[in-house]
């Protein structure tokens, strides 16, 4: 057997001080599926991640609390691991600086680089920023605050080692040249060469006395070696580096790191300060180093003294860990910065997992059941329509996985709901339940089930990577196994006699947007002026009068009256389409439907359960009055109303048909 080939992959480590908030979730989220992704191909893949647990700031932090620096950043390392697992992240080793191997390899380093001469003694002078522990000289501040952080900078001066970076500033470009795709995306190269190496390298303060919690340098015990130092040879320490020479086979077989990912707020420090030390150590440098964009909220970075702080636990209580990992790789921009909102959010479930995604299984599965029993076959019987369905499940794999090996993780995802929209589409096309109705038709009706139940085991093991939980539950209930990366490129592997879950729970539940905005407000997760209520209907006062009987015949009186044609263009109709249908609890006359309108999914009550079922409705196009206010119904928001034809039948009985387009349109068409 072939060995596989390895791939070394690395998050920043995170900072101890503190809880992680979803920004700083994300990364560990976006490695996961990287590593995945790389494991499904066949790669031997050794994934790294941890805590960065030296400084000043956890100095002051600890004494603030009346604890020891170990006891806090023990209680922090632990809370940081902690969010990583819940999130279901896959990392091989979990290092702590703290950890005495890597203290011990910090110190030779330091002593080594001493010895060669890139290290000397000196003193600093220059501004200084605590949260960011980092030195600026005046014509680096904004507006006389820190660069990176926009916080409050305080002149300190003190003695320090000082590491020689202008003497590989040369041999760095050099390298970039060479190697074009060491950073990516290329503007944050850019930034690299035009801020920092063009205008000329400083020297960088590599040790600090005016504090004590750090690794003490062996030679100079008043010294402790400052965060970057300590905090980027952790690549190397972590699979067994040692600097005398005697490093571990790990380190023999992963070095150098296929990549690291990291925020592009420390860039910086990776693309310039890490590949000097190397070049200082005579270490091969990373294959590639990724800056990823930031999530942001309300138009900022997060912080806590900002109040917009959402936390990956907060929002895995309320939605499931898949279906915040789904936002979060979903929503991420390759090179600009993400937005993240608990509206956002809800709304990206409801309108993505809910609909799409969940509602497809959910239509499928129960389709099966009603018209086989649960059993799936392919009986062969093919139309021209089942090609382009075919087509597209079997061209998603090498697009999905080239968009992950390119770090676009919301691009491959818009690949395979491609293909989940594609089956939803092949739904309306088919009309399962009009084939049903003819019994000639029962092997074509078989076929396009079983087509269906494929294409969801396809997009399933495409979307193990991203949402492992959910894919693996969605193949259970279709019968089957997710498949492997090989077998994704065809159609037609899932056998026939396979039986799906006779009673399968959605995959997804809708989320009640007002129920959870009034539970966060509740529990103070959010602030009031944070989010917005969705405005509640007033309603109507009782009249103390009793009504008139000319009052209740005009109830049913409509105004036939001539309007203008702008009357008429304040009416806006737009074409919709069907996602779900169900009953009204204790209302007979009335379905709530879930309608997707372009980009907008809208629920809507109508009072048409005599003429129509549920089952019926699902998949159908219809006309929709989009502008209409919104009205309560048996308690249910209704955010629109579908337009009918009614008519007398010659027996007298009522009919009523749905206006619906003649030939498919896309949802969310203006009907003029």
């Amino acid at each position: 057997m072939q060995d596989k080939k390895k791939f070394y992959m690395t998050t920043a480590i995170a900072y101890a001080s503190g809880k992680p908030h979803i920004g700083n979730t994300y990364e560990i989220v976006f490695s996961d599926l990287v590593a995945r992704a790389k494991r499904m191909e066949g790669f031997d893949v050794f994934f790294q991640t941890g805590t960065d647990e030296h400084g000043e700031k956890i100095e002051l932090k600890a004494q603030a609390a009346g604890m020891t620096p170990k006891e806090f950043v023990d209680q922090r390392a632990a809370d940081i691991k902690r969010i990583w697992d819940l999130m279901d992240t896959t990392y091989d080793k979990f290092i702590r600086t703290t950890d005495k191997e890597h203290e011990e390899q910090v110190q030779k380093i330091f002593e080594k680089f001493y010895k060669q001469g890139d290290i000397y003694k000196g003193s600093y002078k220059g501004w200084y920023c605590t949260p960011c522990e980092s030195f600026w000289t005046e014509s680096q501040l904004v507006d006389g605050k820190c660069p990176d952080c926009g916080g409050k900078v305080e002149m300190a001066e003190e003695e320090a080692y000082f590491f020689k970076m202008s003497k590989y500033a040369d041999r760095l470009l050099k390298y970039y040249d060479e190697h074009p795709d060491f950073i990516v995306p290329v503007s944050r190269k850019n930034e690299m060469v035009n801020n920092f190496l063009k205008p000329g390298l400083q020297d960088l303060c590599v040790s600090r006395t005016s504090f004590t919690w750090g690794i003490p340098v062996t030679f100079d015990k008043r010294h402790v070696v400052y965060v970057w130092l300590d905090a980027l040879t952790n690549y190397i320490t972590g699979i067994g580096f040692d600097a005398d020479g005697n490093s571990s086979d790990l380190y023999k077989k992963e070095w150098p790191a296929d990549v690291h990912i990291i925020g592009k707020d420390i860039v910086r420090f990776h693309s310039i300060y890490w590949p000097i030390f190397l070049m200082a150590l005579g270490e091969p440098l990373p294959k590639q180093i990724f800056g990823h964009p930031w999530l942001l909220q309300d138009g900022g970075k997060m912080s806590k003294s900002k109040g917009n702080v959402i936390y990956a636990d907060d929002l895995v209580d309320y939605f499931g860990v898949d279906s915040v990992r789904y936002f979060l790789l979903s929503q991420m921009p390759f090179d600009n910065d993400g937005v993240i909102s608990w509206d956002l959010v809800m709304d990206t479930i409801n309108s993505e997992l809910v609909n799409v995604y969940g509602n497809l299984v959910q239509r499928t599965i129960a389709m099966t059941n009603k018209y086989f029993g649960g059993i799936v076959c392919d009986k062969g019987v093919s139309e021209p329509v089942d090609d382009e369905l075919k087509s597209v499940a079997k061209a998603a794999r090498d697009k999905v996985f080239a968009n992950i090996d390119a770090y676009r993780s919301a691009d491959a995802l818009s690949e395979i709901f491609t293909v989940l929209r594609r089956a939803n589409k092949y739904i309306d096309e088919t009309m399962p339940w009009v084939l049903a109705k003819d019994e000639s038709q029962k092997d074509r009706l078989s076929t396009v089930l079983y087509n269906l139940t494929e294409t969801i085991v396809i997009c399933a093991s495409l979307l193990a990577p991203f949402m492992p939980s959910t894919s693996q539950k969605a193949a259970e209930q279709c019968g089957t196994t997710l498949r492997e990366y090989a077998d994704l490129d065809q159609f037609g592997l899932l056998q026939s006699g396979t039986k799906v879950a006779e009673n399968p729970a959605h995959l997804f539940a809708r989320i009640d947007v007002d129920k959870v905005k009034k539970d966060l407000l509740a529990k103070g997760i959010v602030k009031e002026d944070k989010i917005e209520e969705t405005p509640e209907k007033p309603e109507k006062k009782e009249s103390v009068k009793e009504e008139k009987k000319e009052d209740k015949k005009a109830e049913n009186v409509v105004d036939l009256s001539e309007i203008t044609i702008e009357d008429f263009a304040k009416i806006q109709l737009r074409v919709g389409k069907i996602l779900t249908a169900e009953k009204v609890e204790k209302a007979d006359k009335l379905l709530k439907f879930s309608v997707q309108i372009g980009d907008d999914t809208r629920t809507i009550v109508s009072g048409i359960a005599k003429y129509y079922t549920p089952e019926e409705m699902v998949g159908k196009n219809i006309v929709v009055v989009y502008n209409l206010k919104p009205a309560k119904l048996r308690g249910i928001e209704s955010q629109g109303m579908l337009l009918c034809a009614c008519f007398k039948k010659e027996d007298g009985s009522e009919e009523v048909v749905l206006v619906s387009p003649e030939k498919p349109v896309e949802s969310g068409s203006v009907v003029r």
